[in-house]
């Protein structure tokens, strides 16, 4: 009975061993230029089918390489300016100023989502301002083509595979089409969420609606620890909730000292 049991062992062990390998046979590879992506995805396609509807996989098939998503991922150099240099750049003045008139214009709006969520409207407009300069410059490049193309991207698949996955699931569930346009990495609305987000702590409707993108936002700070009353300039609590927003020190700092001047000095 006892070699029995470890020849089923062995064989089970085997077993899970091959399947693995041919999972990592079959899995869609990742590359650095535009020669693999036609392949890739035809990959990732295979995959993708039967969890993903037909719509969103004929979208997926109909996305294309984005040289100019690339150029964008590789040039970031704004993030690595002193903040001064980055409030400069990003005109932090402006944005307090706008921010403080909408402040006051869409004072009902910003007390309900504050009511909901304990945001306050300081932060919220800061990220709206520096996002898109309140909904100017939303972007015009092809969501899915973006995401496809930094899924596919050796530099950070793994996290845009994800990004991927939920655009599909947002195309299946006809919020996303394969004519939704957006930033150069897939980023969308006022507020520039990515589709994982838009799954996660998107609150309805579109976010191209300042009302649901602000709402959306605030969402995702309480989601990430948001706590009503408390302060959030670097070392307060609700500071990393700012940090989850985005990886760079210098936008989190920017987008504190821009919430703290429009909210007026008492966060």
């Amino acid at each position: 009975m006892t070699r029995g049991w470890q020849l089923k062992t062995i064989s089970a062990a085997v077993l899970v061993a091959l399947a693995g390998m041919i999972g990592q046979a079959v899995a869609a590879q990742c590359g650095s230029t535009s020669a693999g992506f036609e392949a890739w995805k035809e990959q990732f396609a295979a995959e993708a089918r039967g969890r993903a509807s037909a719509s969103a996989i004929a979208a997926l098939m109909g996305t294309t390489y984005s040289s100019a998503t690339i150029a964008a991922d590789r040039n970031q150099h704004s993030m690595r300016l002193s903040l001064d240099q980055f409030l400069a750049r990003r005109g932090g003045p402006a944005i307090v100023s706008r921010g403080r008139s909408l402040k006051q214009s869409s004072a009902a709006m910003f007390a309900s989502i504050e009511q909901r969520y304990g945001v306050p409207p300081g932060p919220l407009l800061a990220i709206w301002g520096m996002e898109t300069g309140f909904g100017r410059s939303r972007g015009n490049q092809n969501t899915l083509s973006a995401v496809a193309t930094l899924a596919y991207d050796c530099r950070r698949s793994e996290y845009f595979t994800d990004q991927l996955n939920a655009a599909l699931t947002l195309v299946g569930r006809g919020v996303f089409s394969a004519n939704t346009r957006g930033s150069m990495h897939g980023e969308v609305g006022h507020t520039q969420f990515l589709p994982k987000n838009i799954l996660t702590y998107g609150t309805g409707g579109s976010l191209d609606n300042a009302s649901t993108a602000l709402s959306s936002t605030a969402n995702f700070l309480r989601g990430h620890g948001w706590r009503a009353g408390g302060g959030y300039q670097p070392g307060d609590g609700n500071f990393a909730a700012i940090q989850a927003w985005n990886a760079a020190p210098v936008y989190q700092k920017a987008i504190a000292i821009i919430g703290q001047q429009i909210d007026g000095g008492e966060r």
